[in-house]
């Protein structure tokens, strides 16, 4: 009876074990590049933001000021600009992503930036603002209420700032006039950009491909550009053969590479960054220099003057640096442990890095940014 209840509490353990136990996934292909001809456009514009509570652009700003005129004109209303002083009015840049296959009546959210001396956009009001494409052409045009993640309040000695105020959002703020032309449905070849150009995730892409749609049908072209060739059966049926490969998963592959920002001491390393065994001795100095002027004054009723001498006090510690040796790393785990085991600062470990290659111990590319 002991030896049937132990065997049903091992079957039982092996069960919740391999629930439990998450199959190695990798990634989608679509997150790993785009198809030819699906990608996004930029938009941009230029326009006025009103309403303001004397946030807004200052007289000196003269575009703001011969916008405002224009725009008067243009309703019936004739203004010199020279007699226009408002506070309320700022000229701003409106940019945005147009995304594929928009059709006319579609809304884009829209990011609105000042371009003169205004010191915020709290409660201001974005204008019919058309936004043009690289080809000069009017794809959608912008209005609404802007919203800020942040505020600008203070008076004529102190001022409370949070966040970046002369930078608002509109959500839906663009309504789509133009659609951009695309004949995507009537491809009879397509052709998958990677995002990371690599030739052997290009070609691993191609070979999943090939296996889903049971056929030679992708080809890799070179590192960044994979062709396939739309099967019979699917020639009617493109989205669905896209939606079929763009799901599909992969191990992409990357460089061994190190990347280094000595400006902010921050140092990332790849999976596949691997040391040849290598002895690394470091120590710190501290160099400590401390001023301290000392006055020298004359004897009372002498023809002496009082006189400001300096005092400089060296101090020079250097620690004592021992001898470590850093075997051959075989995944990133124990490279990081390796070079933590001499007790190196993130400052440190940049100087270490260069000399390492310098060395040629390290096997990866070393990168400064």
């Amino acid at each position: 009876m002991l030896r049937k209840s132990a065997r049903v509490l091992l079957s039982a353990l092996l069960l919740v074990l391999a629930c439990h136990t998450a199959p190695v996934q990798g990634t989608r292909i679509k997150d790993i590049g785009s198809f030819l001809g699906s990608r996004s456009n930029q938009l941009i514009g230029y326009g006025l933001v009103v309403g303001l509570n004397g946030s807004g652009d200052k007289d000196k700003t003269q575009f703001t000021v011969s916008t405002l005129a224009n725009l008067l004109d243009n309703m019936g209303i004739h203004v010199d600009p020279l007699l226009i002083k408002v506070k309320n009015v700022a000229a701003v840049i409106i940019t945005a992503n147009f995304p594929p296959f928009l059709r006319s009546g579609s809304r884009v959210d829209v990011q609105v930036s000042s371009t003169g001396d205004a010191t915020s956009l709290q409660g201001g009001t974005l204008l019919m603002t058309p936004l043009k494409g690289p080809d000069g052409q009017i794809y959608a045009v912008a209005q609404g209420p802007i919203t800020l993640g942040g505020f600008s309040a203070g008076g004529a000695a102190a001022t409370v700032t949070k966040n970046h105020p002369t930078v608002g959002f509109i959500s839906g703020g663009a309504l789509v006039e133009r659609e951009v032309p695309n004949h995507f449905s009537e491809q009879q070849q397509l052709v998958f950009m990677l995002k990371t150009p690599d030739f052997s995730t290009a070609m691993h892409a191609a070979q999943t491909i090939n296996g889903a749609l049971g056929g030679s049908y992708a080809q890799a072209v070179d590192a960044a550009t994979i062709r396939m060739d739309v099967p019979p059966q699917h020639m009617n049926k493109l989205v669905e053969v896209i939606s079929q490969m763009e799901n599909l998963q992969i191990q992409p592959d990357v460089v061994a590479k190190v990347i280094i920002n000595e400006r902010t001491g921050t140092v990332v390393m790849g999976e596949n960054v691997r040391i040849s065994p290598i002895a690394i001795a470091h120590g710190g100095l501290t160099v400590q220099i401390s001023e301290e002027p000392k006055v020298s004054q004359p004897l009372p009723f002498s023809t002496g003057k009082t006189v400001v001498t300096p005092s400089t006090e060296v101090q020079v510690q250097e620690k004592k640096g021992s001898l470590a040796l850093v075997g051959a790393g075989v995944s990133i785990s124990e490279v990081v442990k390796g070079l933590n085991a001499i007790g190196v600062t993130p400052r440190d470990l940049i100087t270490i890095l260069q000399a390492i290659k310098a060395a040629g111990a390290l096997q990866a590319e070393l990168e400064i940014i």
